[in-house]
């Protein structure tokens, strides 16, 4: 079942269904890859045949980030190269804001705004980036300098299209009045953390991005593998697992005792009706039609058609929707 509004992929090498960007006419595969682990756990090798593997089964979204990789910059570079020929089927999504000496904290001035697309259109080796992101708030900056300087961006056609990640739904609305007001190119898209297991933008993001007609992208929808299917009660992965040396260290946040009964009980729910842990966290997500792309991180090209394969198929009903909901508040509540 396709939600009312969006572009089922063409017929051919994919089934995967593309999505307009909010109320743009930018379309994107609903399943992204995330390029965290580019430069990283992954080298230019193995980075490139999950990308090429990503680009034949219809994946179209990339997103990287300078901070992303060992090294200030290394995924973009590797992306960038891993690219090479193809890239005019790519949607290249990276950010800004998150200088390579981070003592001083975050940076959208208009100063470093310029400096650092062009830094990233060099690493990349593109002459622009398809959704150009804010990564965190900068507190020290007036937002209608940094709004300026993505205008000028955009209208110099170094970017496409603007976006904000990890921005709280006032600052968004905040932003976005700024940016209508000042007759400014507006923020398309919010990349922030949205999963069965981390749901706040519920009650608060959700409700601004279809005010505004702007789209959610969620990253870490898999809650950092906490959804795979990989980690239960019964068989809970020590903190030294993959989960906890993982870029953002995050086996402590998500291998809890709470946390793991709720992977077991939507684990019970999706197998119940034929599906995987993996299969339910993609599909609850691709069942809001706020949900641009879903945004997951492969270290294998396995990982990538699981992925991809988890993103095509079902799509939950309001029944199902409803059960989850009772799942999710069940384990919220015993969590207390």
């Amino acid at each position: 079942m396709h939600v009312a509004g969006f572009v089922p992929a063409c017929e051919g090498r994919s089934t995967l269904e593309l999505r307009n960007v909010g109320r743009s006419g930018l379309r994107v595969s609903a399943v992204g890859l995330g390029c965290n682990n580019f430069g990283h756990s992954l080298d230019q090798a193995e980075s490139s045949k999950v990308i090429n593997v990503a680009l034949d089964l219809g994946v179209t979204v990339f997103d990287t980030a300078p901070v992303y990789g060992a090294s200030y910059g290394a995924s973009e570079e590797v992306l960038g190269r891993g690219l090479g020929r193809r890239r005019d089927e790519a949607v290249v999504v990276t950010k800004f804001g998150v200088p390579a000496d981070r003592a001083n904290g975050f940076n959208t001035s208009r100063a470093a705004v310029l400096r650092e697309i062009e830094a990233s259109l060099t690493r990349l080796g593109t002459d622009h980036v398809d959704l150009y992101l804010l990564h965190w708030p900068d507190w020290t900056t007036p937002v209608e300098e940094t709004l300026r300087a993505l205008d000028d961006i955009v209208t110099s056609g170094k970017a496409r299209y603007l976006g904000a990640c990890n921005l709280s739904s006032w600052r968004f609305v905040e932003a976005h009045w700024i940016a209508r007001t000042r007759r400014l190119h507006e923020f398309l898209v919010a990349q922030n953390e949205y999963s069965l297991a981390q749901r706040t933008a519920d009650t608060d993001l959700l409700p601004a991005l279809e005010e505004y007609g702007a789209a959610l992208m969620p990253y870490a929808p898999l809650a950092n593998g906490l959804l795979t299917g990989k980690y239960s009660t019964a068989s809970a992965a020590p903190r030294d697992s993959r989960l906890g040396r993982n870029l953002w260290k995050t086996g402590d946040r998500h291998l809890t005792s709470g946390s793991l009964h709720l992977a077991d009980a939507l684990a019970r729910f999706a197998a119940e009706r034929g599906h995987t842990l993996l299969e339910l966290a993609m599909s609850w997500l691709l069942s809001n039609p706020h949900v641009c792309t879903v945004i997951g991180g492969a270290t294998n090209p396995g990982q990538v058609e699981a992925n991809v394969s988890a993103g095509r198929g079902w799509r939950l009903d309001a029944e199902e929707f409803a059960e989850v909901d009772r799942i999710c508040r069940a384990a919220e509540g015993a969590g207390r």
